[in-house]
């Protein structure tokens, strides 16, 4: 590895929002999900979760969408909802769904600078009921068109780079908050050398 790509990737590390997550919930097409990842990677998000227990889980995402996001983002996969939110629990303090509801908050009211889980739904169904149930509130993105939705990928970018905006006025971005075991983890797997 040369002492620029190093460099280059350190950085990338130095940058990594572990208490911000994605949960995508039986997202049919692989290309949505290859396009969250690569958002994900924008904003510094290393870990995602995929939960499929209406669908059958995925074998490989769409390529070209995600530019090789998924190499860089560790994945975590569920084909049991009680099983992925007990996994969330542990890691993330609040967990919020895309929910068009009368109890839902616009997204720019959630404070994204604590740690959070924001679940996206299948694309035509949404948020399934029973992960409603599990969540700590729902949350929309305001809109004044005729169609009250977004692309599962776009929602998700939006939502996304709300949570950097607050995130990097808070001034996450400027220290290291990956833990060291996980940061050491990591640089196994992107090839660092061990030092």
């Amino acid at each position: 590895m040369t002492p620029e790509r190093s460099e280059r990737l350190n950085s990338v590390l130095q940058k990594r929002q572990p208490d911000l997550t994605v949960v995508l919930e039986n997202v049919f097409d692989p290309h949505n999900i290859s396009a969250v990842m690569r958002t994900c990677d924008a904003v510094g998000i290393q870990d995602i979760y995929i939960l499929n227990n209406k669908i059958p889980p995925h074998r490989k995402w769409g390529d070209k969408s995600s530019s090789s996001a998924a190499k860089w983002l560790t994945i975590h996969q569920f084909t049991n909802a009680d099983e992925c939110f007990a996994a969330l629990r542990k890691n993330y303090k609040k967990i919020y769904t895309t929910h068009l509801s009368a109890d839902a908050v616009g997204l720019f009211e959630l404070n994204l600078t604590e740690s959070v889980a924001l679940v996206f739904g299948n694309e035509h169904s949404g948020v399934s009921e029973e992960i409603i149930a599990m969540a700590d509130g729902n949350f929309i993105i305001p809109q004044v068109g005729i169609i009250k939705s977004l692309n599962i990928s776009v929602a998700c970018a939006v939502s996304l780079y709300e949570a950097f905006r607050q995130k990097n006025e808070a001034g996450h971005y400027d220290t290291a908050r990956l833990e060291s075991a996980k940061l050491l983890s990591l640089k196994g797997e992107w090839g660092f050398i061990k030092e």
